[in-house]
């Protein structure tokens, strides 16, 4: 059945504000899954707070367009569904990645990150990194470990001056009594 020029162009402006709200998106090929094998993911993705959708590839290419996006027209070849990440990507494609290995049919065409074209492997590593959390306490390790460099370099001469110091006090102690 043909959808209606005005059913279009909803579609449309409904993919331009989800792809403009999502911080990246994943591009998958969802032929051989069952609808329950699909609503499976979904339920997955709505715990992490995103969507997957089935797209139609005019409309979506529309809508890419729209949201100010790169063309991803190698991506866009039969069928399509869209994951996307609302909030932190990281967990998301490792829920896709993990989808796609306990379902031998179900394809990582690639994504978007920002303006940046991903493929299917460069989806997967995505997938490997750690969380925000962890990145960022790795983040603040690497600016605080200068720091307490610098902090041990100036305290060296002073506690060695206090190791002399007490040493000495030490060997006139025995003497005076």
């Amino acid at each position: 059945m043909a959808i209606s020029k005005a059913k279009k162009e909803e579609l449309v402006a409904d993919y331009a504000e989800r792809l403009r709200r999502s911080q990246a998106v994943i591009l998958t090929d969802y032929r051989g899954l069952s609808v329950a094998d699909i609503q499976s993911l979904r339920k997955r993705l709505r715990e992490l707070d995103t969507g997957y959708q089935v797209a139609k590839n005019t409309l979506l290419r529309l809508a890419l367009q729209e949201a100010g996006l790169p063309a991803v027209d190698h991506l866009l070849e039969g069928p399509t569904a869209i994951g996307f990440c609302y909030r932190e990507v990281t967990p998301v494609a490792r829920a896709v990645v993990e989808f796609s290995r306990e379902k031998e049919s179900f394809v990582i065409k690639g994504g978007l990150v920002g303006r940046q074209t991903l493929g299917p492997a460069e989806v997967a590593a995505l997938a490997d990194l750690p969380s925000r959390e962890v990145l960022l306490a790795h983040l603040l390790g690497a600016f605080q470990a200068p720091i307490a460099g610098l902090l041990r370099v100036f305290n060296g001469p002073l506690q060695g001056l206090m190791t002399v110091l007490k040493g000495r006090m030490e060997q006139l102690a025995p003497a005076e009594g």
